[in-house]
């Protein structure tokens, strides 16, 4: 036997074979940690108040978000059915020829309907002695038919043979707020009205109710009556023209590409405005508020992946003497990292996906949980009078849902490293000194 040979260390002698990875064996070890014994009861009290903390951050970005989504979803689509994406309106003389531009525009590549308008302010009153303000919109029938969150959401009545009917379609709160019923009187005041010796007096005309519908959005359902093109023209002083006309598109958010088309196809003096010019100040508070929620509740899961770093380092402090002896049975730093590494990450994993769960079946039953906690408050909880819709929305998107489970299962595996790196770095000769 040479020297080298009787030098040369027998493998394996004096210490554990090394262990591979995220083996059985560190899981184990992790395992033990987690469970709750006596002596480990702040450290077990830290890890369930940073499990339910990331629970309650991850249900609640994904239900705000969700909510905020539908919020905007159910708003823009409520506008957008029944206001125009582009609206043309006529410079310099009034259009008396818009059933030809209406007809030129509705062949355009892109654009699904064209509608000549008469629009104006009135005060309306019913039977009773109560009036409120709304906003008469004179159409066409055959494009009223076309505007389906009108036409399909009918409560009473019908739009059949609308032109020739003489009276108006109104909206349900309006109705409930004026004591109307179908085939009641509404009256209209609209302070320009007939030019006498006098001056100019208010015009006031009674219109049966033909229909009753039921958009779903308060401010539209409150105030809108549509009324038969010719005889808004004749009520407002309008005679063989219209004010301007409502154009709808396929894709709403790209209709500043049909302006220039529109504008040639008139062929005529005038001008266009689109659906996002109008309601851009609205939209964009919208998107900042949703920005905002989601950096604010952001903090809700950096605050509990911080309690995972508090706890680990006391489990850490805790367990220094185990520690030491599973480096000196052989562990290595890598194995000790790993092994409370994984003791917090499962804390964070575990807390992100209960709140996934809690999140998405919140979304799926949230206007039931909103009915439910109305009724035991009784109060009305979002209100259809200040925020618009009849219903609370929720629109899960599965995009902003991966990735507040990846930013939450991240800063949980954040939080682990430095107390992690500790562990490793514990010199067992130290820790045992005074055992």
């Amino acid at each position: 036997m040479t020297t080298e040979a009787a030098s040369a260390p027998v493998e394996g002698a004096g210490s554990a074979p090394a262990t591979k990875p995220f083996s059985r064996f560190e899981w184990m070890i992790a395992g033990r940690y987690l469970r709750a014994r006596r002596r480990d009861a702040g450290v077990s009290v830290i890890a369930g108040f940073s499990f339910i903390g990331i629970m309650l951050g991850v249900a609640a970005l994904i239900i705000v978000m969700s909510v905020m989504n539908g919020f905007r979803t159910e708003l823009l689509s409520r506008i957008l059915g029944v206001n125009g994406h582009v609206i043309l309106q006529p410079m310099d003389t009034p259009m008396v020829d818009y059933a030809d531009i209406a007809s030129r525009l509705a062949k355009l590549q892109g654009i699904t309907a064209a509608m000549p308008l008469v629009q104006g302010q009135v005060l309306a009153s019913g039977p009773g002695t109560g009036s409120t303000g709304a906003l008469v919109k004179g159409v066409r029938g055959e494009d009223l038919q076309k505007l389906t969150p009108v036409s399909q959401h009918v409560q009473l009545g019908t739009l059949d043979g609308f032109d020739s009917s003489g009276g108006v379609a109104i909206g349900s709160r309006l109705a409930q707020s004026l004591g109307l019923r179908l085939g009641d009187l509404i009256t209209l005041v609209a302070p320009e009205g007939d030019v006498t010796p006098l001056g100019t007096t208010p015009r006031i005309k009674a219109y049966p109710v033909q229909a009753i519908f039921e958009i779903g959005m308060s401010e539209y359902d409150a105030a809108y009556i549509y009324m038969p093109l010719s005889e808004a023209q004749l009520y407002f002083n309008q005679e063989n023209q219209a004010q301007s006309i409502e154009i709808f598109v396929d894709h709403p958010d790209d209709v500043t590409a049909l302006q220039g088309p529109i504008e040639q196809a008139a062929n005529r003096p005038s001008y266009t405005s689109t659906w996002q010019q109008q309601n851009q100040s609205f939209f964009s508070a919208l998107e900042v508020e949703r920005n905002v929620m989601f950096i604010i509740l952001t903090l809700i899961v950096l605050v509990a992946a911080l309690n995972i770093i508090s706890g680990l380092f006391m489990l850490v402090k805790d367990k220094g003497r185990d520690i030491a002896i599973l480096r000196t049975m052989g562990a290595t730093r890598g194995s000790v990292m790993r092994i409370f590494l994984i003791t917090g990450a499962s804390i964070g994993v575990a807390g992100t996906l209960a709140g996934l769960v809690l999140g998405v079946l919140f979304c799926l039953n949230i206007e039931a949980i909103r009915q439910f906690f109305s009724w035991i408050s009784g109060t009305a909880i979002f209100n259809p009078e200040f925020y618009f819709l009849s219903q609370l929305p929720a629109e899960i998107e599965f995009g902003e849902v991966v990735l507040v489970v990846i930013m939450a299962v991240g800063l949980s595996f954040l939080a682990t490293i430095l107390p992690s790196w500790q562990a490793s770095k514990l010199d067992p000769v130290e820790a045992l000194r005074y055992e």
